[in-house]
C-alpha cells in the first residue's frame, strides 16, 4: 500500500520555489533603497549649494589638490577627460574655481579653488563624492569583489553599455 503522506522533500522543495520567485523582488527593491539614497543625497547637495553633486566633488578634489590639471581631476573622479573638463569650465565660469598656467609648461593649467568656491564647499553637505562612492570606500575588500563580479553579471545580463561608467551618478 503506498503512503498518502507526502515526501519530506516537497514542502522544502515548494519553500525554496517561493524564495526564488521572492528573491528578485527583495533586490530590485534594494536597488530602490540605493538609489533613493544616492538621489536625497544629490538634490540635497544641489539643494544646499546651488550646484550638482559632480561639481561640488570636483570642487571638493580642487581644494584637497590645489593646481591639479583637469586629466588628474579626471582621474581622480574616475570620469572621462571630456567630462572632467565640461565640469571644470562650469566652475571656471561661476567663479569657483580659477585657473593658472603652470610655471614650467606653459600649455597645462592648474586648477585653484577661489574664495566663492571655499564658501560653497563650507555650506554643501558630505560626503563631497556622494554617499555612495563613500559608502563602497568603507567596505571590506572581499565584500567589493563578490558585489563586482555579481554586478557584472547583472550588467551582462541587462546587455547595457559599459561605456556609461565614466558618467558621474549626480549626471544620471
Amino acid at each position: 500500500m503506498s503512503d498518502p503522506t507526502p515526501s519530506s522533500s516537497q514542502p522544502a522543495a515548494t519553500a525554496s520555489a517561493a524564495l526564488d520567485s521572492e528573491l528578485p523582488a527583495a533586490v530590485l527593491r534594494q536597488f530602490r533603497i540605493i538609489f533613493n539614497a544616492v538621489k536625497t543625497h544629490f538634490r540635497q547637495v544641489e539643494k544646499t549649494a546651488g550646484i550638482g553633486g559632480a561639481q561640488v566633488w570636483a570642487l571638493s578634489l580642487i581644494q584637497q589638490r590645489p593646481g591639479i590639471g583637469v586629466s588628474e581631476l579626471g582621474r581622480a573622479m574616475d570620469v572621462h577627460q571630456s567630462t572632467a573638463s565640461n565640469l571644470v569650465k562650469l566652475l571656471l565660469e561661476r567663479g569657483l574655481a580659477r585657473a593658472e598656467k603652470n610655471g614650467q609648461d606653459r600649455r597645462a593649467v592648474g586648477l585653484f579653488l577661489s574664495e566663492t568656491g571655499q564658501h560653497l564647499l563650507d555650506r554643501a553637505p558630505a560626503p563631497f563624492s556622494g554617499v555612495l562612492p563613500d559608502a563602497l570606500a568603507g567596505i571590506d575588500v572581499a565584500t567589493l569583489a563578490r558585489l563586482q563580479q555579481d554586478l557584472g553579471t547583472l550588467i551582462a545580463a541587462l546587455a547595457a553599455d559599459e561605456a556609461s561608467a565614466t558618467t558621474p551618478l549626480a549626471d544620471l
